[in-house]
């Protein structure tokens, strides 16, 4: 099921490990077709037209269906697209979603009560919009009932388990080595690098530090008691952001707090004093104050000119 806007290198990690599995072995192990909610076409967030031979509501029948959607999802889950999906269910095909996939299946009630994963990007909405789903920060979910990979080269992760729990661990190395793809992750692989990597850290108080930011957007603390959390003194820890970071504590931490309220205002139908408590403000007056300053637009605007 290809969603207007799709991400194209989902899709390309999706079908070639099938197509390779099926050069390999030389054997048809694998058979796909595309749908699309036009029947004739879908486009991808990159341009590239994909012809299909289906419309949401004719998809064939298949042993497993897969929602592949990208950028704009928020509003792809259409009445001719859920109802396809609920269809192939009822008949016995095993549904799965890739890259922002996991947000139509969300609010269409099928994750509830179970674990999946998602495109990190995401992430903050997703937490807020479905409490109710057991959000995944792993590459994919293979083992619950519904199937996720969060997109990208994630993607082509998932295939390769799947290639290797149906037809072998042997052909699932072939599969990779055919596409010269060495760094296969498992499921419990994370998706992000580390943040040593991303902010270049070297030091493990810093990052501690960050992480301990990063999971406690909703409730910050000063920075007196991150440095107690983390066992140095504040000083100690106003010269590794320092020395690291060229900033504050205090102004790194707001700046994270102020890209997930970016996301939320992006990504969500979340009202701004709803955005305010989520990312630790006290006040909507507060919140709005501080994120014109650093944005240069008001929360309110962000969302008119989204929109």
């Amino acid at each position: 099921m290809l969603v207007e806007n799709f991400s194209h290198l989902a899709f390309s990690c999706a079908v070639e490990p099938l197509r390779i599995s099926n050069l390999v072995s030389k054997q048809e192990l694998y058979r796909w077709s595309f749908a699309s909610e036009n029947g004739e076409f879908a486009r991808a967030s990159n341009g590239t037209e994909t012809r299909v031979a289906h419309t949401f509501a004719d998809a064939c029948d298949a042993d497993t269906i897969f929602v592949l959607s990208g950028l704009g999802v928020q509003s792809a889950a259409t009445s001719s697209l859920i109802a396809s999906i609920r269809r192939g269910r009822a008949h016995g095909a095993r549904i799965g979603a890739l890259c922002s996939g996991a947000y139509i299946l969300a609010e269409a009630g099928m994750l509830d009560g179970q674990k999946a994963a998602i495109h990190w990007h995401y992430h903050d909405s997703f937490m807020e919009e479905f409490p109710q789903v057991g959000l995944s920060r792993s590459v994919f979910v293979a083992e619950a009932p519904i199937i996720t990979a969060s997109g990208g080269t994630a993607t082509a992760d998932l295939m390769l388990f799947l290639i290797g729990q149906t037809h072998g661990q042997e052909l699932a190395t072939e599969v990779a080595d055919q596409m010269v793809y060495n760094a296969v992750r498992n499921a419990d692989a994370s998706q992000r690098v580390s943040l040593q990597s991303r902010h270049g850290i070297r030091n493990e108080h810093l990052a501690r530090a960050i992480q301990w930011m990063t999971d406690n957007i909703d409730d910050p603390s000063p920075p007196s008691a991150i440095a107690h959390e983390i066992g140095v003194s504040g000083r100690q820890l106003e010269r590794l952001f320092g020395r690291y970071l060229s900033c504050s504590p205090k102004k790194f931490y707001l700046d994270l707090r102020l890209q997930k309220a970016q996301r939320l205002l992006v990504q969500t139908d979340m009202s701004v004093t709803e955005i305010a408590f989520a990312t630790g403000f006290n006040s909507p007056t507060h919140f709005t104050k501080t994120y014109r300053a650093h944005f240069g637009v008001s929360p309110k605007d962000q969302k008119h000119k989204i929109e």
